[in-house]
């Protein structure tokens, strides 16, 4: 039979301790009493805190520090308690593996919560050592036994989580085992359950398989078998600034990285534009592969010595009023000497007719996502069509934001709108603007990712895509990106040295990020030009202010780089071989 007692302290929770049939209520130790008190307390008061960080705002920096760091607190005592009291749990409250794995799961989102707050890598790392950790002791083997079908979804989103974790380390071959385990976990799900979430699950693999096959270039070893290659940041993979160069002393402190593309791949609330993106800004984690998993360490508050990533915002579909409320808590907390950087990857919004006057609203713009207003999936026409689109982000719409030091990058079918950017206060600002038009063959992968945004995460990858090729050998690959390396320091040297470029670009170039990204946009802009396929002026990026075009995307040095990468590829063919022939 079953006796019940109350926790001390607590309101009228109450716990069931499991007895033997011989025994008496007093046959059982005030000590194992006690112990199965505190554990219930401990996961209450968890499980408390946990559902809290919903209630937490998503922007500003403040709020939430002491919070997660309560919620750490308990989990941490929890996770070792029931280490230490396993045998008594066990036996006198009948704890479950399933149940482990559980306390496991919620501290490896909270880790990866972690890291989304404050864009640290080594915190995935945590989030992955406690989810790898699931599934090596199996926590979650038995709850396929049990009659209850909302373990089994426990079980489903564990892997989900897990995935998106792995997903962000780039560890591609395990994310393709755990897919295979997620199949099979789904199939058994919905034939023993006859679920309603059946449809949802099966699109939750489908999402995940086309984000894998996303990249439209695999690099291959010897045998064949495809090599992870990561674009994060890497020590070497920036040009040093040259002695007594003059730049700014700005540093990329926050970044807002906004996906509304309609159509593109995407994986729990990250389109694979974000993704790579999100990759772009982030250093390559120390120490991955030595790290090995310690469980039950949770310090999250041994913070780095000093901000290794600017602290990102991924903002999934969100409607004007999201979008604005993130960019105004971003602009309100950035530091001194710092840099706010855009990137909005978005259909786009264009203008219904032209008035007399064209100001910043009358170029059109990028799309928000609308919450209403919508029938069937179509937005209905309310307005007058004089009138402008409301869920659209005019370049008008940044212009308070240029207060401080802004860096723009629009990935969209109406992204010169940005062109007619004016800098009321004089401080630093530049924006990036993607090509509006793309030849027929290279519209077709617009699904799997921009081009444009492809060439800011790998220029090589994008280089290889637009040349048609689908894998190249990893001896080739080194090659080729040890070559780049020389090429980046030349434009480096071409956007520091000439004479007429705008100094915006300049005040930039002291933020290794913010550098190598513009690096990367004159390479891409180059590259475009001297490609046969792309023959109008739509098709290459542009800039504001605009980049001095002989010193930079048209320089004599660059091309003929170009022409040598394109040899070393075996691709000379698609491009111009001699300059003049272009014009």
């Amino acid at each position: 039979e079953n006796e019940i007692w109350d926790i001390p302290g607590q309101p009228k929770k109450r716990v069931t301790i499991v007895m033997t049939g011989a025994e008496t209520e007093d046959d059982i130790p005030l000590g194992e009493r006690k112990t199965v008190t505190d554990f219930c307390y401990l996961l209450d008061k968890s499980k408390q805190l946990f559902n809290g960080l919903r209630d937490l705002p998503q922007y500003g920096h403040k709020q939430w520090q002491s919070y997660f760091g309560r919620t750490f607190d308990v989990y941490t005592k929890l996770w070792k308690f029931q280490q230490q009291h396993r045998q008594v749990l066990d036996s006198r409250y009948g704890l479950k593996r399933w149940q482990i794995g559980e306390v496991a799961s919620k501290i490896g989102q909270l880790y990866y919560h972690y890291y989304l707050r404050t864009s640290e890598t080594s915190y995935l790392n945590e989030a992955f050592s406690f989810y790898s950790a699931i599934r090596q002791r199996s926590y979650y083997f038995q709850v396929n036994k049990e009659d209850r079908p909302e373990l089994v979804v426990k079980k489903l989103r564990y892997y989900a989580r897990y995935i998106v974790v792995c997903l962000l380390l780039n560890k591609m071959d395990l994310v393709k085992v755990l897919v295979k385990e997620l199949s099979e976990e789904i199939e058994d799900y919905t034939q023993r359950f006859n679920t309603e979430d059946q449809l949802e699950w099966n699109l939750v693999l489908q999402e995940v398989a086309a984000f894998i096959e996303a990249d439209p270039v695999v690099v291959l070893n010897d045998n064949n078998s495809v090599v992870t290659i990561s674009n994060r940041l890497q020590e070497g993979s920036v040009p040093p600034l040259e002695q007594g160069m003059v730049v700014g002393q700005l540093i990329l402190a926050d970044a807002l990285i906004i996906g509304n593309s309609n159509n593109q791949v995407k994986f729990s609330e990250l389109t694979i534009d974000m993704f790579r993106m999100l990759q772009a800004l982030e250093r390559e984690p120390v120490n991955l592969a030595t790290q090995t998993s310690k469980q039950g360490t949770m310090e999250p508050n041994e913070k780095p010595a000093k901000r290794e990533n600017p602290h990102k915002y991924l903002l999934y579909k969100p409607t004007f009023s999201q979008l604005f409320t993130f960019l105004s808590a971003s602009f309100k907390e950035l530091p001194a000497n710092s840099v706010l950087l855009i990137y909005l990857s978005a259909t786009g919004v264009f203008p219904t007719g032209h008035s007399d006057y064209e100001g910043p609203y009358d170029f059109g713009g990028v799309l928000t996502n609308t919450n209403r207003d919508v029938v069937n999936g179509e937005t209905v026409q309310k307005r007058n069509q004089a009138q402008k689109e409301m869920h659209c982000l005019h370049p008008g719409d940044l212009f308070p934001f240029t207060r401080k030091p802004l860096f723009v990058i629009v990935d969209s079918s109406n992204s010169t709108a940005y062109k007619n950017f004016t800098n009321l206060f004089g401080q630093p600002l530049v924006c990036l603007l993607s090509p509006t038009v793309y030849p027929k063959s290279v519209q077709d992968q617009s699904q799997r990712g921009s081009l444009f945004t492809l060439f800011l995460y790998s220029p090589l990858l994008a280089f290889s895509s637009v040349c048609g090729l689908n894998s190249v050998q990893r001896g080739l690959w080194e090659r080729a990106q040890e070559f780049l390396r020389k090429v980046y320091r030349d434009i480096g040297q071409m956007l520091t040295r000439s004479r007429t470029i705008d100094q915006a670009f300049l005040q930039f170039f002291g933020d290794e990020f913010l550098r190598l990204l513009l690096i990367r946009f004159v390479f891409c802009s180059a590259a475009l030009r001297l490609h046969k396929l792309f023959r109008e002026s739509q098709s290459f990026p542009e800039s504001y202010p605009e980049l001095p075009k002989q010193d930079t995307v048209e320089s004599s040095l660059l091309q003929k780089h170009i022409l040598e990468l394109a040899t070393m590829l075996d691709v000379q063919s698609l491009f111009w071989d001699d300059s003049l022939e272009a014009y």
